[in-house]
């Protein structure tokens, strides 16, 4: 805790002001007023800090404050967190919050307005205000390419008859720096999140000190740099090679360029620490994110449908263009016959896809009744198509039956979309508790 001189109260970082503010007195103070100044101390590679870890799922937050955190940020679990103190390792850099909390949850609202299918309690005040500041750890990459290459290339134009073509061969030479390809480094921070919410404008990157985090928390860094070094190089020679081939544009430049040619280096890493609003929402077992990048205010989060709501939203559309259909249209039992087929094989479309998705994400039993429901539909729609009845009320019991069991078949396709929107518990491997054994 950082103690205000004049009262002793509670400093905390200002997000406005980028100062230290103090909540009793309005005192105001420069973050690195409580550094050590004195020019021959060595610099500290470590930190106070207290550890809550949540004993349901095992995720971990720091706080340099020592009062209990009331509710797992991963999960959404409103428990009593196990917390000591403990020293980190301390990061060289940080991007301090930008965004305040009333823009953070402005600017969600927003885009939960356009959400009609969300359930009520992502829109519920109450729960938008449960947003919390977290700083996440992030590896920040720092390369070079330096080298020169050989390209071939050709222009052709026409005149009259016959069309000429010069043949060029382009040498230069590559000079590049990239500053800041990051990348977070921490496994409770779904990566899919964190490329959404980027980019982070690394100018504003300032030298950490503790006291940035006074008010917020922190996650902890638990990835390897390592892990991404690879695909730091790739991005930076993916977009080194098409800059090149943009200097070229009025030539056809034959794609012979390597990324070896660039001579491809990191210079070096830093560790850092980047803003997120992030919050939380737990169902069943899995759990929904919403988050804000607290530099620029993005918003990303996951929305699971609400069936009930689907249902009575489908329902309500479908009245009017049922009506307006049929004064524009002359519909006959055979035509209905037709759509409803089409209805049921778009089903197993989407079906199939969804189950492709998920098996893709995680392993995860799955049930074909959805899919049975519209094969189902499919030969019904058929067998009746043959036969012809004579007695129009066969062809309508068929369509009845089934629209029946195409609405069978989309509420198992949205269920399957909400385990796509929602995720496993974070650090689920682990046995959760405080680990202190």
């Amino acid at each position: 805790m950082f103690a205000c001189p004049n009262c002793g109260g509670n400093l905390k970082f200002d997000i406005r002001t980028q100062n230290l503010g103090c909540e009793h007195c309005q005192t105001q103070m420069d973050v690195y007023s409580f550094e050590d100044k004195e020019p021959n101390a060595p610099s500290q590679s470590e930190y106070d800090v207290t550890v809550f870890t949540c004993p349901q799922c095992g995720g971990e937050i720091l706080s340099t404050d020592t009062s209990a955190a009331e509710f797992c940020s991963f999960c959404g679990a409103s428990t009593i967190l196990y917390s000591r103190l403990t020293k980190e390792k301390r990061p060289n850099y940080i991007i301090p919050f930008q965004k305040t909390k009333e823009d953070c949850k402005q600017a969600y609202s927003e885009m939960m307005k356009k959400a009609i299918f969300a359930p009520d309690a992502l829109k519920n005040p109450k729960y938008i205000d449960g947003f919390r500041g977290i700083y996440m750890p992030y590896w920040a990459f720092y390369m070079t390419q330096e080298g020169e290459f050989t390209l071939n290339g050709s222009k052709s134009k026409r005149r009259g008859d016959y069309i000429y073509t010069d043949h060029y061969e382009l040498k230069g030479e590559i000079d590049a720096y990239y500053k800041g390809l990051s990348y977070d480094a921490s496994s409770s921070f779904d990566d899919n999140i964190s490329e959404k919410i980027a980019p982070y404008d690394v100018k504003g990157m300032k030298t950490f000190t503790p006291a940035f985090l006074s008010g917020f928390y922190a996650d902890t860094a638990d990835v390897d740099a390592s892990t991404y070094e690879t695909d730091a190089e790739n991005i930076a020679n993916s977009n080194s090679i098409g800059a090149i081939y943009q200097e070229f544009s009025g030539v056809d430049v034959e794609p012979l360029l390597t990324p070896s040619a660039l001579n491809t280096q990191t210079k070096a890493i830093d560790s850092a620490m980047f803003p997120v609003w992030f919050m939380s929402y737990r169902n069943a077992g899995r759990v929904a994110y919403a988050t804000v990048n607290g530099q620029t205010g993005k918003v990303v989060t996951d929305l699971p449908i609400d069936v009930k709501k689907y249902v009575k939203g489908s329902l309500l559309l479908a009245l009017p263009i049922f009506l307006l259909l049929n004064l524009l249209f002359t519909i006959t039992p055979s035509t209905l016959l037709i759509v409803v087929a089409i209805l049921a094989i778009i089903s197993i479309i989407i079906y199939s896809t969804e189950i492709a998705a998920i098996k893709k994400k995680e392993a995860l039993q799955t049930k074909k009744s959805a899919l049975f429901s519209s094969i189902f539909a499919i030969v019904l729609c058929a067998i009746v198509g043959i036969l012809q009845p004579a007695n129009d009320i066969f062809y309508y019991g068929a369509v009845i039956a089934s629209l029946l069991a195409i609405f069978y078949s989309f509420k198992d396709i949205i269920e399957y979309y909400n385990i796509l929107a929602t995720r496993r518990l974070p650090q689920f491997d682990r046995t959760g508790g405080d680990d202190r054994a």
